[in-house]
């Protein structure tokens, strides 16, 4: 049976308690399991106990997906609909074990190195390039389509995005002016779409592992519980239709970015995408409404705001860093 809500409640619990290591396992857990949602999966009760006793350090990431592994293997009876929990149990594990890994190449590589971690042994074509066009029918567009790369621009359109973005400089750039690129090279990549299946829980682990090159901290109530908002973002970034008014626009990502990295509030509604939403303007942009105590942050660089980050995590600590 799916596992209830309440695995938000029984994860949290352990970032309450405020022990450091127990805490950034803790957020990994509840990113990959809330993703699942970007394609309708729900984990199971045996996952949760199991993500607990990782948590607790009972037992080793390894050992975790060990357990999952075997707990299906001797389920040869499985209805499709304990598949499906299948495909959300193994999978939510390695993007545990992957978020725990300080290991990154950015490069297109490292994409489907990620795919194929993720779905290897659940989608035949695990890491491999699609061999041919897709369209997926979305509420949000009342049933049109993203336009999705063709199956054989791939490998050149992955090639030119990762090229571009890595000759592109965040040095002296805001924070806010750096995430809402971020947001609009995630959404770039995204549409590419390598990939037959789980194109976004690959990107979005690729996109959590380069934001913590920077030095962001990922705040993983955004992915918990608005991984499908993110999803819908991402197609809204992507899609047109100009003789009925609508214009693709990054304006519902970078509210979801300004969440996942500064700690904003701003209300993720998924009605709020949909392209017939009654108080839904063409504002290409988002004003950052943050908190008081982020007020000074936005300004800063990445690198000033990693010093910061520094010294907040170490406040009693004598540091020879300073900020020009």
């Amino acid at each position: 049976m799916p596992a209830e809500k309440n695995w938000q409640f029984e994860l949290e619990e352990y970032i309450k308690q405020g022990e450091p290591g127990r805490i950034e396992k803790s957020e990994a857990w509840q990113t990959a399991i809330g993703l699942q949602a970007v394609d309708g999966l729900q984990t199971s009760a045996y996952l949760l106990d199991t993500a607990k006793e990782h948590i607790e350090g009972k037992i080793s990431i390894d050992e975790a997906q060990k357990r999952i592994q075997s707990y299906y293997e001797q389920r040869t009876d499985c209805v499709e609909a304990e598949n499906e929990t299948k495909e959300a149990d193994i999978v939510s594990a390695r993007i545990a074990k992957l978020l725990g890994e300080k290991a990154f190449q950015f490069s297109p590589v490292e994409w489907l190195t990620i795919h194929r971690g993720l779905f290897e042994g659940v989608f035949s074509h695990a890491g491999q390039i699609r061999k041919y066009n897709i369209t997926k029918k979305e509420r949000v567009l009342k049933g049109d389509t993203v336009t999705y790369a063709a199956w054989d621009s791939i490998r050149d359109t992955m090639d030119y995005d990762f090229s571009t973005e890595k000759q592109f400089s965040y040095e002296s750039l805001s924070v806010e002016t750096s995430v809402k690129h971020l947001a609009k090279f995630t959404s770039d990549i995204w549409q590419i779409h390598p990939f037959c299946e789980g194109n976004t829980r690959a990107t979005a682990v690729f996109i959590i592992k380069y934001m913590k090159t920077f030095g962001f901290r990922v705040n993983n109530d955004a992915f918990e519980k608005n991984s499908w908002y993110f999803r819908n973002a991402l197609v809204r970034a992507n899609y047109n239709d100009l003789q009925n008014g609508v214009h693709a626009t990054t304006k519902f990502l970078e509210m979801f970015f300004s969440n996942l990295l500064l700690e904003t509030d701003y209300e993720l509604k998924n009605r709020y995408m949909h392209v017939d939403y009654a108080d839904n303007d063409n504002s290409q942009s988002v004003n950052f409404k943050v908190p008081k105590s982020q007020f000074d942050t936005l300004e800063c660089t990445l690198e000033e705001m990693a010093v910061l980050e520094l010294i907040s995590r170490n406040p009693y600590r004598k540091s020879n860093i300073s900020v020009e």
